[in-house]
C-alpha cells in the first residue's frame, strides 16, 4: 500500500482501489476500480457568527490561509448586499475594478506558488520557495498603491487613489517574474507551441509539460464534469440559504461541476487547441493553468487603464437582511452568504469553496480516477498526485492505494 497521511480536519483524503494486477505471466493495465474522495474542510465562516460586518471583513482574511483577499471581498460583497448598500454608479464601478486587480494578482502569487513548489515536486526535483520572495513582494504592494490606508477590503469599498505609476512598475515585476520562473520566454500559444516549449526544458513549468504531453498521461484523468459556469451572487443566495448542506455538498445542474483555470480558460486558443489534440485530461487541465498564468497579467493592465479614484459607498437599505458575495481565487469560485440581525450582527454565515466542488465525493477529482488505468500501486499513487496538483486543494491531500 501506498499512503500519505493528513490530518482529519482541513485535508482531503483519497483512498483507490485497483482491480487487477500486473506481474509476471499477466498483461495490461491494472484498473482503479474504486476512488473515494473526501474533504474535510475547516468550517471557519462560523466564526463570523456575531460579528458586525467590518469586523467580519476584518477577520476573514485571519481565518483562512489561503486566498484571504478574495475571502474577505467575498465577505465584503455579502456585507454590502445585506446592509443595502448601492451596487450602481461610477464610484461602484471603479471600486470593483480595483478589486477584481487585487484577487487577480493574489491569484498570480498562488499560481505562482504551484509553479515553484508543487510543480517541482511533481518532478522529483527540489522545492524552491525563495524564488517566490520577489512576486510576493510585489503583490503586497498592489494593496496601497490602489487603496493608500489599505481598506480596499471594507464594507462598501475603501478610499480609492490608485497611483497608476507604482500599479505598472508591480506589473513590470510580475511579468518578469513569469518570464524567468514560467515561461522563460512568451507563454505558447497552441498545442504546438507548447510541444516546442516543453522540449526546451527551460523551466520547472516546461519539464512538466513535457512529462504530461506524454501519451500515455495526456489524456489520462478525464472526468467527464460539468464546468461550473454560474457566477450569479442571487443563484449562490439560492442555494446556501435553501440548503446548508450544499456548502459540503454543492450540486449545479443536479450533479457535480468543476470551478478553476479551466471553467475560466476553457475557450482560450491554448486550452482549445489542446484539447482538440488530447482530450480531456491532464494536458488540457494543464493548459488551463498555462492559460490562466498567462492571462492574468493582461487583464490586470486592463484594469489598471480603467482605474479611476473612488469614494466608499454607504447603506442604503431600509434594514439589515440577507446578501451573498461571491470572488474567484487561483482555485475557482467561492461565495460567501450571511443574514444579518436586526443589531446588524452575522446571524448566520454559510460558504462554498473551490475544493468543496473539485474534490466532492462525486467530483472532478473521483471521476477522474475511478475507472483510469494505472501500471500498479505506485503508478496510481504517483498519477493520482498528478492530478490532484492540476486541481490544487485549499488543504493538504493524503492518498492511499490498495489492491
Amino acid at each position: 500500500m501506498t499512503a500519505a497521511t493528513s490530518p482529519a480536519e482541513g485535508s482531503v483524503s483519497v483512498r483507490l482501489g485497483l482491480d487487477g494486477k500486473t506481474g509476471a505471466g499477466k498483461t495490461g493495465a491494472d484498473t482503479i476500480g474504486r476512488a473515494e474522495v473526501a474533504a474535510r474542510r475547516p468550517r471557519a465562516a462560523a466564526a463570523l457568527v456575531g460579528r458586525r460586518a467590518e469586523e467580519a471583513v476584518r477577520l476573514a482574511p485571519l481565518l483562512f490561509s489561503l486566498c484571504g483577499t478574495a475571502q474577505g471581498l467575498a465577505v465584503a460583497r455579502a456585507c454590502e448586499a445585506a446592509l443595502g448598500m448601492d451596487a450602481g454608479g461610477i464610484d461602484a464601478a471603479a471600486q470593483e475594478t480595483a478589486r477584481r486587480l487585487l484577487t487577480d494578482a493574489e491569484a498570480l502569487d498562488s499560481h505562482g506558488w504551484q509553479a515553484v513548489v508543487e510543480w517541482p515536486a511533481r518532478l522529483g526535483a527540489p522545492p524552491r520557495p525563495a524564488a517566490l520572495r520577489t512576486l510576493r513582494q510585489t503583490v503586497s504592494a498592489v494593496m496601497p498603491a490602489l487603496y493608500p490606508a489599505k481598506d480596499g477590503l471594507r464594507p462598501g469599498g475603501g478610499v480609492l487613489r490608485p497611483d497608476a505609476a507604482a500599479l505598472r512598475g508591480a506589473l513590470d515585476r510580475m511579468n518578469g517574474w513569469l518570464a524567468a520562473e514560467v515561461f522563460a520566454g512568451p507563454p505558447p500559444r497552441d498545442a504546438d507551441e507548447l510541444a516546442r516549449w516543453a522540449g526546451r526544458s527551460a523551466s520547472d513549468a516546461a519539464r512538466l509539460a513535457a512529462r504530461l504531453l506524454n501519451p500515455d498521461l495526456a489524456g489520462w484523468g478525464t472526468g467527464g464534469v460539468p464546468l461550473l459556469s454560474q457566477r450569479a451572487p442571487d443563484w449562490f443566495a439560492a442555494a446556501l440559504a435553501g440548503d446548508p448542506s450544499f456548502a459540503t455538498r454543492p450540486q449545479y445542474e443536479g450533479g457535480p461541476a468543476l470551478t478553476g483555470p479551466l471553467e475560466r480558460q476553457a475557450a482560450h486558443p491554448l486550452v482549445v487547441s489542446v484539447t482538440e489534440r488530447f482530450g480531456d485530461g491532464l494536458a488540457r487541465l494543464f493548459a488551463a493553468r498555462l492559460a490562466d498564468l498567462a492571462e492574468l497579467p493582461r487583464r490586470m493592465e486592463a484594469a489598471i487603464a480603467d482605474l479611476r479614484p473612488a469614494d466608499p459607498a454607504t447603506a442604503s437599505g431600509p434594514a439589515p437582511g440577507t446578501g451573498c458575495g461571491v470572488a474567484e481565487t487561483a482555485r475557482g469560485r467561492l461565495a460567501h452568504w450571511l443574514r444579518l440581525d436586526e443589531a446588524g450582527r452575522i446571524a448566520d454565515a454559510r460558504m462554498v469553496a473551490p475544493t468543496d466542488w473539485n474534490f466532492a465525493a462525486n467530483g472532478p477529482l473521483a471521476r477522474g480516477l475511478a475507472g483510469a488505468e494505472v501500471s500498479g500501486r505506485d503508478d496510481a499513487a504517483e498519477r493520482a498526485r498528478l492530478l490532484v496538483a492540476m486541481l490544487d486543494p485549499c488543504v493538504a491531500c493524503g492518498i492511499e492505494v490498495h489492491e
